[in-house]
C-alpha cells in the first residue's frame, strides 16, 4: 500500500468512527424538560411544559398531596399523601405514559411529607412517626428507617454520598443530621441541633457546604457548616416562611413565606437582601431550572404559579395549575 492509500485509509476510518459516534448521539433517548405542580385541593399533579407555560397532563396524586420528587430519570414521580399524619402512601406517577401506578403503602410510618430522590431511592419524612425513610423502586421496599426524636420532621434532603441525611423539624425548632459510621454494619449518628421557632423550609448550599434553615416564627435563617455543625443565625425578616432555595450558582437564596406578598431574595455572600418581589398573597413551594434562568413559585392562597425571571428579577408569567399549588419539582421526562 502506498502512503497515498495509506492516508486515504485512515481518513475512512475516522468518518467511519465519527460517523457511529454521530449515530450514537442521534438514537440516545431525547428528554422533555418538564415542570410538575400539585395541587392540593384538586388532588392532582400536572405536567406543565416550561417554553409555554400550558398544562400538558393532569393526574390524580392521591389524597392530600404535599410534595413531589422525579425519579433521576425522569420515567416516575413520587408524591407524599401527607393528611397531617393520617395517611401513609406514596403515589407513584409514570411520567412517560402519563398515568398513575397506584401507591406505595409506608405501614406505621405516617405523615409523609418531604421527598428527596437519591442513589436510586426515595427518601421521606414521616412527621407523625418522628422518622426517615427510605424507598427502593427496584425492590419495592423500605429499606431504611431512622427516627429523629423530633416533632414535625417535615422536609428532607440527602447528600449525594447517600450517608449524610438533613431533616428540619417545625415542632421543635430543629436541624437534624443523619451520618453514616463507618463499620463492619450499618450504623448510623444523629446530631440536632436547634434553629428556631417553625424552622422547615431549608436547602443546603451548592458544593454541600452548609445548611440554611428558615425560621418562620422570629423570621431569622439558621447557618449550619455541614462538617463542624457551628452555627449562626441572621435576621432576614421572613416571618411565616415556608421554603428556602439556593439557585444553582450559589448567588442567592430565595425564600417563600405565606404571610407576605413578597418573595425574598437574599445575598448569600453577605446575607443582604437583593429584592423582593411581588408575586400574591404568599407563597409555598419553590422550584428553580436547572440553568438557573427562572424560577416557580406556588402562590398557594392565590391559585396560581407565579414564574420569575431571575435576570431580571420581575414575574414574566403565570400558571393556573389548580387550587391551592405547593409542590413542585423538576423533571427530563424521556420522549415516547
Amino acid at each position: 500500500m502506498s502512503q497515498k492509500q495509506f492516508s486515504h485509509a485512515l481518513l475512512f476510518v475516522a468518518w467511519l468512527v465519527g460517523s457511529a459516534a454521530c449515530a450514537q448521539q442521534t438514537v440516545s433517548p431525547a428528554t422533555n424538560q418538564r415542570l410538575l405542580v400539585l395541587s392540593k385541593n384538586d388532588q392532582q399533579l400536572s405536567i406543565v411544559d416550561p417554553a409555554s407555560l400550558k398544562i400538558l397532563a393532569r393526574m390524580p396524586a392521591g389524597p392530600d398531596p404535599h410534595e413531589v420528587v422525579a425519579s433521576t430519570d425522569g420515567t416516575r414521580a413520587y408524591i407524599s399523601n401527607y393528611g397531617g399524619g393520617a395517611y401513609n402512601t406514596l403515589t407513584v406517577i409514570d411520567l412517560v405514559n402519563q398515568k398513575s401506578l397506584g401507591t406505595v403503602d409506608l405501614g406505621a410510618l405516617r405523615g409523609p411529607h418531604g421527598l428527596y430522590f437519591a442513589g436510586g431511592k426515595v427518601w421521606f419524612t414521616a412527621e407523625a412517626a418522628k422518622a426517615i425513610g427510605s424507598y427502593n423502586p427496584s425492590t419495592n421496599k423500605i429499606d431504611l428507617v431512622l427516627g429523629s426524636g423530633q416533632d414535625g420532621t417535615h422536609m428532607i434532603y440527602t447528600f449525594p454520598d447517600l450517608a449524610r441525611i438533613v431533616t428540619t423539624n417545625v415542632g421543635s425548632g430543629s436541624v437534624t443530621f443523619f451520618e453514616k459510621r463507618a463499620g463492619p454494619r450499618e450504623n448510623w449518628s444523629i446530631t440536632t441541633i436547634s434553629a428556631g421557632g417553625r424552622a422547615e423550609g431549608f436547602d443546603v448550599t451548592p458544593g454541600g457546604r452548609t445548611v440554611w434553615a428558615a425560621n418562620a416564627q422570629e423570621g431569622t435563617i439558621t447557618m449550619i457548616d455541614a462538617a463542624s455543625k457551628t452555627v449562626a443565625t441572621f435576621a432576614a425578616n421572613v416571618q411565616g416562611a415556608n421554603r428556602l432555595k439556593f439557585t444553582p450558582d450559589g448567588t442567592l437564596a430565595l425564600v417563600s413565606t405565606l404571610g407576605s406578598p413578597d418573595l425574598r431574595l437574599i445575598k448569600v455572600s453577605d446575607q443582604s437582601e437583593a429584592k423582593r418581589i411581588p408575586v400574591g398573597t404568599g407563597a409555598a413551594g419553590i422550584e428553580i431550572q436547572p440553568d438557573g434562568a427562572r424560577a416557580y413559585v406556588a402562590c398557594s392562597p392565590d391559585n396560581y404559579v407565579a414564574v420569575i425571571d431571575l435576570k431580571s428579577m420581575q414575574v414574566v408569567g403565570r400558571i393556573d395549575a389548580g387550587r391551592n399549588p405547593d409542590g413542585l419539582a423538576w423533571a427530563a421526562i424521556p420522549q415516547r
